[in-house]
């Protein structure tokens, strides 16, 4: 769920001073903008964004479906988009590779500021349409019978802090939202420290295994603050940078496949019953993570560096806002063209307007927002740090 996927050839394997007056000039940034991007990870960025959204327009129960159950209406697809919650795995997958690339040489503040310019414009625009969705149609759904109403939900999902304060999501792919922030977080304090290849492989271990040990022990604290539930994905994809910039590495190999065994392991015992009930799920659902892992390996050994044509990084310009607004879509349509198309047209018509919404978010959201905030923004940290010298 993150763009700015970029190459190069080398990356420093100390860590890179954090003197200069601004991160624009750093060797680490110079390296980034001489990287090109990483289109192979455009394109799995958006098929897992388009499994996701599969998933939920055919494979769930779906209250704007009659019978309230996708599956119902499309039979066919769902055995097979019941599984789509994988591509959220893919997810955090590419964004332990790509978030660990960002990160490289910079300082806390630049990186937040860089996470916060691709999170925020897009998310809060698909936080008011779904606001908006629910006020002008009156299709709010109740998740359970404390649920919140819209408007106090609005409020705390503006922050991306809903699952922290107990607030219920304006809707239900927000969650992964809070676990990517999480996730950066991390690894804005691990910035503090200086990202080295040794560091890496450190921090790498000791998450990983101290999550276990927080899983172990039951200390909620310490389970929420490890992530323990991903760990496993956001290292791997990790270690996968790592063999990208490095090459091979028995150890980073062995890291991979831990959180390879823990991501399965995890996926069948604490997924939602839903998803681990169906027959055969016990064997298909490591299949699935075994697939994910097998594709971002094929990445990170430069197996699929022979995807260039430029028209796929407009895929993965798409796939953030595509991922924000596609069950917006699907509760507004659904029920008003049912009675009236069949099924398959309903849901070509909501991806459709789902892949339209999305490219309209992305040219008059996202990238003036982010021409205009990226100076303000910079300005203010260098603000702050010149306030800290004097």
């Amino acid at each position: 769920m993150d763009a700015g996927t970029t190459r190069s050839d080398a990356v420093p394997t100390e860590a890179v001073p954090t003197r200069t007056p601004s991160e624009e000039t750093s060797p680490a940034q110079a390296e980034r903008r001489a990287m090109g991007r990483l289109r192979e990870l455009d394109v799995l960025r958006f098929v897992a964004a388009a499994v996701v959204m599969l998933h939920h327009y055919t494979g769930v129960p779906a209250p704007e479906w009659p019978g309230g159950n996708a599956r119902r209406i499309f039979p066919g697809l769902a055995p097979f988009t019941r599984y789509g919650f994988l591509g959220v795995e893919l997810f955090f997958l590419i964004s332990g590779f790509v978030i660990l690339l960002s990160a490289w040489g910079r300082r806390p503040g630049d990186f937040m500021v860089s996470r916060f310019l691709r999170l925020f414009p897009a998310y809060w625009v698909g936080v008011v349409l779904s606001l908006a969705a629910y006020l002008a149609f009156d299709s709010w759904v109740s998740f359970g019978p404390n649920t919140d109403g819209p408007l106090k939900r609005f409020l705390p999902n503006l922050t991306m802090l809903q699952e922290g304060v107990g607030s219920q999501r304006m809707e239900v792919v927000y969650w992964t939202l809070y676990v990517e922030l999480h996730f950066y977080v991390l690894i804005a304090l691990f910035t503090w420290w200086g990202i080295t290849f040794n560091r890496c492989v450190a921090f790498m271990t000791g998450w990983l295994m101290f999550s276990v040990f927080a899983l172990e022990s039951g200390e909620n604290f310490l389970k929420v603050v490890l992530l323990w539930r991903y760990a496993p994905f956001f290292v791997a994809g990790m270690g996968f940078f790592l063999i990208y910039r490095y090459g091979s590495n028995i150890i980073v190999w062995l890291l991979i496949a831990l959180s390879w065994a823990l991501g399965c392991y995890y996926d069948v015992k604490y997924n939602f019953p839903d998803f681990t009930a169906a027959p055969h799920s016990l064997y298909i659902i490591p299949a699935g993570v075994t697939v994910v892992f097998a594709v971002m390996a094929l990445v990170a050994t430069h197996r699929l560096s022979w995807l260039r044509w430029r028209g796929l990084t407009l895929l993965g310009l798409l796939t953030y806002p595509l991922y924000l607004v596609h069950q917006t879509v699907s509760r507004t349509f659904v029920p008003r063209l049912l009675p009236h198309m069949g099924r398959w047209e309903v849901l070509a018509v909501l991806i459709v307007t789902a892949l339209v919404a999305s490219y309209l978010i992305h040219v008059l959201i996202e990238r003036p927002a982010q021409r205009l905030l990226r100076p303000r923004l910079k300005a203010a940290l260098t603000r702050i740090r010149t306030a800290d010298k004097s």
